[in-house]
């Protein structure tokens, strides 16, 4: 099982990504806990984390997270794939992808590889 943290500022505009990225984890048949958080919450959900994901508005705050996740994998979600919500074109490559499964594939990556990821998927 991996456990996905996604934080924003509140972790309430991550609450629709969280769901659209549990919907896919399913559909895959990956084992996956993903919830959000607010960034000041963080703190207190690091040690449960596998990976840490940050919504696009709170990429200033990725040096601090990464400060706090103990060397746990971070990352900040591609602004275009956050946004759209219904389905995006992956960051110039021509490949279309939805932005839940961009997400869950780039998390999960990230839980694997120990955060050697492509940062944009």
């Amino acid at each position: 099982m991996t456990n996905i943290l996604l934080v924003c500022s509140a972790g309430m505009s991550t609450s629709m990504m969280v769901k659209k990225m549990q919907e896919a984890a399913a559909e895959k048949k990956i084992e996956a806990e993903i919830w959000a958080v607010g960034d000041a919450d963080a703190v207190n959900n690091v040690e449960k984390m596998d990976v840490m994901l940050l919504g696009p508005q709170v990429r200033f705050l990725e040096s601090k997270m990464k400060a706090i996740a103990g060397g746990k994998p971070v990352a900040v979600i591609d602004m275009q794939a956050y946004g759209t919500m219904n389905g995006a074109e992956g960051s110039g490559t021509g490949v279309k992808a939805s932005w839940d499964v961009k997400s869950l594939t780039m998390a999960l990556s990230l839980s694997v590889t120990g955060g050697s990821f492509y940062r944009t998927v």
